[in-house]
């Protein structure tokens, strides 16, 4: 889960956004089965069945009107966190990994100023670090979706473009912030108190 290029990884997301909001769903499935493979690890199969939960639950997502729609999304969230669970050389609750995930969606929709606590809350699950270490990661994050959501249907690839640095930055913040928590939790093995 920390291996990944940080690099690649806000270039994705970047054009998975994109592709959210311009509603080509084919588009966004390739995008992930992309991110699952390249990224992760996942065998091209796994990456293809978990891509399509992630893909379906966005948009099953984006059509909702209420929480209980919004709800539907859940069963697809918990199956995909549970599949990059297992994978994880560190265990974590794939059930609020899930759970958190669509918390930051829903406070994103309503334009909750909770968002990039939301966003931060996430991570931390997933890769059981403070959610104050990951705050620049989930800011960045949060002020791209805003610039998404202000510029609306008038959008530019020069916006675009803004997001795509905003989001580069972002996941370079997080790489830096989950390496550093490795590299502490080796240093302590390391040490000669270890162990006692």
């Amino acid at each position: 889960m920390k291996e990944f290029d940080s690099a690649v990884v806000g270039r994705l997301d970047t054009e998975m956004w994109r592709s959210y909001y311009e509603r080509r769903p084919s588009l966004l499935f390739r995008q992930l089965t992309t991110l699952l493979h390249d990224q992760y690890g996942m065998p091209p199969l796994e990456a293809g069945i978990n891509a399509y939960r992630a893909a379906h639950a966005a948009f099953v997502f984006k059509d909702g009107k209420s929480r209980a729609d919004y709800e539907n999304a859940l069963p697809d969230l918990k199956r995909f966190y549970c599949a990059i669970a297992a994978r994880s050389t560190e265990p974590f609750d794939y059930t609020q990994a899930a759970t958190r995930e669509l918390e930051w969606w829903i406070e994103h929709r309503n334009r909750s100023p909770e968002l990039a606590h939301g966003l931060a809350d996430l991570q931390a699950v997933i890769y059981g670090v403070p959610a104050e270490r990951l705050s620049e990661h989930a800011r960045l994050r949060a002020e791209a979706m805003v610039l998404r959501d202000d510029r609306s249907t008038a959008i530019t690839d020069n916006d675009w473009r803004k997001i795509g640095l905003m989001l580069d930055e972002s996941w370079r913040d997080l790489h830096a912030a989950v390496t550093h928590r490795a590299t502490e939790s080796l240093h302590s093995q390391d040490s000669p108190s270890a162990g006692r």
